[in-house]
């Protein structure tokens, strides 16, 4: 397999897609807007976009299955059991990763790429369309923002960290995690935000802008691309326990610059035993 290669195409599918979704971006009609569940939005953008992306991995790389946002059941949380049988690799999108931002025309909202083995991740692209910007790595080969050698932060407290935690539309869930996490972080490190897009908040991680990100009750679309970016630019991703298999399930995702992993990890725990959080 020629990964170098292969990323080149998604690349340019990725900036092509992205191209699509701004000029709709600019006649776009909310009425035509449906809600998933409570408070979790797709449009017609998201399912065209999602079209159009498998259509070009189709061309790209024949031989792989597909886990898509639109096209997948959310029944499981674990891509590896989704993938189709008898593929040994597998195209993981997210046509339209941070939809609620786009409806409301702010930034960031991103189109999201990967490709895994059962295994592991091996190539993540992601295009954030407002700031034209486009991530991207494959294993072994470094991380990259518009071709520019990325890295993450050399923070080394998290007392001095800039921090995004989340929010998930699983309310029920989630809420008293958030609240008991937030009070505890609050005034003890540099500042905490949310941007609404998972891929870019990693993305983000991974070339410096901020120094963690924290979320759980997502999807591994939310997810796949922005962790072999992250990795690849000396990150560190990994579930609430410090492992890895609830972050590829986007169940619980902590992603830091690797020098205060441990540090955060601890108060994300902390909070989680607090209030008997389950995710």
């Amino acid at each position: 397999m020629d990964i170098k290669n292969i990323t080149e195409h998604v690349k340019a599918l990725a900036i092509e897609v992205g191209a699509f979704i701004r000029q709709q971006r600019e006649e776009f009609n909310p009425d035509r807007v449906i809600m998933k569940s409570s408070h979790d939005y797709v449009s017609y953008v998201d399912k065209e976009a999602e079209t159009r992306i498998v259509a070009g991995l189709r061309k790209i790389m024949p031989e792989a299955g597909f886990v898509t946002e639109e096209g997948t059941s959310v029944a499981t949380r674990d891509e590896r059991a989704i993938m189709e049988k008898g593929k040994e690799y597998c195209w993981v999108v997210d046509p339209l990763d941070g939809t609620t931002n786009f409806i409301h025309g702010m930034a960031p909202y991103c189109v999201c790429i990967a490709l895994r083995t059962l295994t592991e991740v091996i190539l993540g692209v992601v295009y954030e369309v407002v700031n034209n910007e486009l991530f991207w790595a494959y294993k072994g080969g470094g991380a990259y923002c518009n071709d520019k050698p990325i890295k993450a932060s050399s923070t080394e407290s998290l007392n001095q960290a800039l921090l995004v935690l989340g929010l998930p539309y699983d309310v029920k869930r989630y809420k008293e995690f958030y609240k008991h996490l937030s009070g505890a972080l609050y005034g003890n490190v540099a500042s905490i935000r949310n941007l609404g897009s998972a891929e870019a908040e990693l993305c983000y991680v991974a070339c410096g802008r901020i120094d963690a990100y924290v979320e759980p009750c997502i999807y591994p679309w939310d997810v796949c691309a922005g962790s072999i970016i992250i990795q690849e630019a000396g990150g560190k991703i990994s579930d609430f326990g410090g492992g890895n298999d609830l972050w590829e399930q986007g169940r619980e995702v902590l992603a830091t610059n690797g020098k205060i992993h441990s540090e955060l990890l601890s108060a994300v725990m902390a909070s989680k035993e607090a209030v008997n959080a389950s995710f």
